[in-house]
Parts: C-alpha cells; structure tokens; sequence
C-alpha cells in the first residue's frame, strides 16, 4: 500500500441509508435537544460518516411548545433577522417568539448548529418540527426516539 493512503472507506452520497426518528420534545432543554438533533442530521451517530456527504436521518419532533430553557434566557434571548431594506433590522425576544411561532425556535437552534453551506441548508430540509402531537409523517413509519 502507497505511503499516505488511508484504508477507511467513504460513504458515497448514493450510499446513504437513512431512518425517520420522532422526537417528543416535551420538557426538553432547547439547546441540548438541538445539538442532539444536529448530530443526528449530520449523521455524526453513524459509523459511515463522511464530512462531506449528506448521510444523516429524518427527525420528527412533536410538542414544540413545551420546550423549556434554563436561567434568563426567556427574557435575554434575542433573534434578529434583516428584511434587505435600509433600517429593516428586527430583533425579537425568545419569549414573544416562543408565543407566536414554538416552532420556529428550535429550527433556528438546529440551524445554527449545523454547516454553513449548501450541505448545511440540505440537511435541514430533513427537520420537520411541529406543535402538537399529530405529524404527516406516518406513512414513512418513524421510530421513538429519546435523548
């Protein structure tokens, strides 16, 4: 064998297995649940990972809305997005966010943990993040997960 080859192999993206996991996010910490989720997106749980392959699974979570953080962080906690206009900087507490859209928070936590890339925005499509216990995922049959 040639000096600096590696013996490892690497997924290739038509090699991908992925599974559907659903998630009860009901009393869970937001920022741990993320970064579970994140890894799980990834696929950094597989023994196949690959960096630059897009091999991780499909996570369902339900019960967005009892999510929980810890300390200040509901009154702290801001979220600013930008509408391309001049002066279009919003910013917006994590309480009033929480209130309107529950779901929202977590997809930006996940987001955030995630690659800034064209990888990164392809592996968040295999979030889907819903308030209340009903889904429309039960034809893909998705497994119980817990963290």
């Amino acid at each position: 064998m040639p000096i600096g080859r590696s013996t490892c192999t690497l997924t290739k993206p038509h090699e991908a297995v992925r599974s559907w996991y659903q998630v009860d996010a009901t009393d869970q910490i937001l920022g741990r649940l993320a970064a579970n989720i994140a890894r799980r997106l990834m696929g950094k749980h597989k023994p196949s990972y690959t960096p630059h392959v897009d091999d991780g699974d499909f996570i369902i979570v339900t019960n967005a809305e009892k999510l929980r953080v810890t300390g200040r962080k509901a009154e702290q906690k801001t979220y600013g997005r930008y509408s391309q206009y001049p002066g279009g900087y919003h910013e917006e507490t994590y309480e009033s966010l929480f209130e309107r859209i529950p779901e929202r928070v977590l997809e930006l936590a996940v987001r955030r943990m995630l690659p800034k890339s064209a990888l990164g925005r392809r592996m968040i499509t295999k979030l889907k993040v819903y308030r209340g216990e009903t889904h429309d995922h039960a034809a893909q049959k998705p497994q119980p997960l817990t963290f």
